[in-house]
């Protein structure tokens, strides 16, 4: 007797929103914005986990309804953020900046410190697009790369246009 499977609904997209976790009050209110208009439009919003630029993020998909993942870098959930729908317990520290990065079909960038340079790094030899929202420039002449002739990041002004350009480029 032949069994049927059930069918998938279509793959969601997942983006990756990454940004420090000690930022001025303006960038947790873009991240905050952000996360809401990734949930609306039915993205997984996928995170650090923790606090800061995670959290705000995470807090606007999960007000809107949203799906949330929290990438950890301890081995305790209790060290999630409150507004994640999974959070996965590493227990590799830093390196599951990596996981952050190469989880979402694209990486929406905010302001942030070396983590978030470290992110920005693992998305882009990944070639996941990434968009900028006040995130890190790439400038020749800082040791970049000579095959980088441009900055690779699609760089954006509003939280509006980021959750645009992600939900775009994640399509292309």
């Amino acid at each position: 007797m032949p069994t049927t499977r059930p069918t998938r609904p279509a793959r969601p997209t997942y983006v990756s929103v990454i940004g420090g976790y000690e930022v001025a009050p303006d960038v947790l209110a873009a991240a905050e914005e952000v996360g809401r208009g990734l949930a609306e439009a039915g993205a997984i919003v996928v995170t650090g986990g923790r606090g800061g630029v995670s959290e705000a993020a995470s807090k606007g998909a999960y007000e809107a309804g949203g799906t949330t993942v929290g990438i950890l870098p301890g081995s305790d959930r209790a060290e999630a953020n409150p507004f994640l729908t999974v959070a996965v317990a590493t227990g590799i520290g830093l390196t599951r900046n990596a996981l952050v990065a190469m989880n979402g079909d694209v990486v929406v960038a905010l302001d942030g410190s070396f983590g978030t340079l470290s992110e920005l790094a693992h998305a882009l030899l990944a070639g996941t697009p990434v968009i900028g929202l006040g995130a890190w420039r790439l400038q020749r002449g800082s040791g970049a790369p000579a095959e980088v002739a441009a900055d690779p990041i699609i760089r954006v002004d509003t939280p509006a246009a980021a959750v645009e350009a992600a939900l775009a480029a994640a399509v292309g």
